[in-house]
């Protein structure tokens, strides 16, 4: 036989093999392939918040104001010290209004003394009897030392009496939107008529954290001292945990363990209140891990900008002819992460609308929900003004809307 026949044989003989062996191969079960993983998400079901030890608790989103959890939120329950916080709040605000000066001398009168000194039952700021001391170092000495003497003193001196001031604080709980609160004096010692719920108590913490950082920023000192005497700020999450810085405790027999706490992560706040607790560690902790879980859980989203048009609209009679529709306020939404693109916005708006029409009258509803709950409704408002139009084409378009009814 010849070479080249051989070598010929030897090649088919090769893809016989070959050919044999695929289709054996292909009568064998094959291995099933490796599902891939799953996609890490935050599309999840959002747990349950952490449980807490108290008569009343809440967690509630800074920027938006949404309550993300809480039980008897509304509940009325005693402030206790957190009361100081309004106390700071007028304090501020009138200080703003020119009213009153950090470096004014405050006289720690003996009534002062006596009502929330060392000889007390309660936290004192050390300031000595019948002494002056500046305004805003009388003011540290009741932030950071929840000095009950340091808050009898500063209201006397703001408004020269502690019920004149009291009534101050109930006028600006009011502004701040604080429906269900009352306050008779400026320390929070348990009196029948003094009393707030978890939901005005956030609200406050949040007014204080907008409207005044500066003042703010007092509740984030770990220690003050006056004279020989240095005390710790009684909240423990100031150590804990570095995001927070604020807000400020509270205890007595009648109001147990408390603390309104407010932390920042990135671009986000969030502010927890939790009363009635039973221990100062307890309450730091619940705290804590109410905020843990709101951060973790929760994000804000601002949906409309203030004075940027949601929606254009035909205007009957009117010397325009279209009217852009906004929101007057930024309108920013809290929700479960991974939930921004189930939201689905909605507008009520009247079917016809008329001129004259004025620059920020409310017009309709934008109302934005999420698996069929509201999550956010605010108003719909004019953004620039529309005069009546001249009589002949007021005539034409009621002729108009007379031809185009049903």
């Amino acid at each position: 036989m010849k070479p080249a026949a051989v070598s010929r044989r030897i090649a088919v003989a090769a893809l016989a093999i070959l050919a044999v062996g695929w289709a054996l191969a292909q009568d064998q079960p094959q291995p099933a392939s490796a599902p891939a993983p799953a996609a890490l998400s935050d599309n999840l079901p959002t747990p349950p918040p952490p449980s807490v030890t108290g008569t009343a608790w809440l967690l509630m989103d800074y920027a938006s104001g949404q309550v993300l959890a809480g039980e008897n939120i509304d509940q009325r329950v005693e402030p206790a010290s957190i009361t100081k916080v309004l106390t700071s709040y007028v304090i501020a605000a009138e200080m703003k209004a020119g009213k009153i000066k950090p470096d004014d001398p405050v006289m720690m009168t003996e009534n002062a003394w006596r009502k929330g000194g060392a000889g007390t039952d309660g936290s004192y700021s050390g300031f000595p009897v019948n002494q002056t001391a500046p305004l805003l170092e009388m003011e540290k000495g009741m932030v950071v030392q929840s000095g009950n003497d340091a808050a009898i003193a500063l209201a006397e001196h703001v408004a020269g009496s502690e019920e004149a001031f009291a009534a101050l604080m109930n006028a600006y709980a009011q502004r701040i939107g604080m429906k269900n609160s009352s306050f008779v004096n400026s320390h929070g010692l348990s009196e029948p008529e003094h009393y707030s719920t978890p939901r005005d108590l956030a609200l406050l913490g949040r007014a204080m954290v907008r409207d005044f950082p500066e003042e703010y920023a007092y509740n984030k000192l770990k220690e003050y001292t006056v004279g020989p005497i240095t005390q710790r700020n009684r909240n423990l999450l100031l150590w804990r945990d570095p995001s927070v810085d604020g807000i400020k405790t509270g205890h007595h027999s009648g109001a147990g363990y408390c603390l309104l706490a407010s932390a920042r992560r990135g671009d986000q706040r969030l502010i927890s209140v939790v009363m009635g607790s039973t221990g100062e560690a307890q309450r730091a902790t619940d705290s804590l891990a109410l905020l843990n879980w709101g951060f973790r859980f929760h994000e804000t989203h601002r949906l409309y900008d203030a004075g940027k048009a949601i929606s254009t609209q035909k205007v009957w009679k009117g010397a325009e002819n279209e009217l852009q529709l906004g929101v007057a306020a930024p309108l920013l939404v809290s929700l479960p992460r991974g939930k921004y693109d189930q939201l689905k916005p909605s507008m009520d708006v009247p079917q016809a609308l008329v001129a004259p029409i004025a620059k920020g009258q409310a017009i309709g509803k934008v109302r934005v929900t999420l698996d069929g709950k509201v999550v956010a409704e605010r108003p719909l408002v004019a953004l620039q003004a529309v005069e009546e139009a001249g009589f002949f084409k007021r005539l034409w378009h009621e002729f108009l809307m007379w031809w185009n009814a049903d």
